[in-house]
């Protein structure tokens, strides 16, 4: 569910959609990590100035915990 709101959210932002990927990690039963792999070019643009935009997107999933009491690290990635 995370995963698929990040996706459909990013491709609104950035340049290159189709090169979007997502990896979810489970560290433990109460805590994952979601790397958004995006273009070099869109990274800038997913973080925000001074980190605004990837702010206010952890801020969306940090509600989400309503319904799942996962907590969640996002982080923004240039694919390689």
């Amino acid at each position: 569910m995370v995963e698929n709101f990040l996706r459909e959210y990013a491709k609104l932002i950035v340049d290159f959609p189709e090169k979007i990927d997502i990896k979810r990690k489970h560290i433990d039963d109460n805590f994952a990590e979601i790397v958004i792999y995006v273009d070099p070019v869109d990274t800038g643009k997913l973080i925000g100035k001074n980190g605004k935009l990837i702010n206010a997107i952890k801020t969306v999933i940090m509600a989400y915990k309503v319904k799942d009491a996962t907590s969640y690290r996002i982080t923004v990635k240039a694919i390689e």
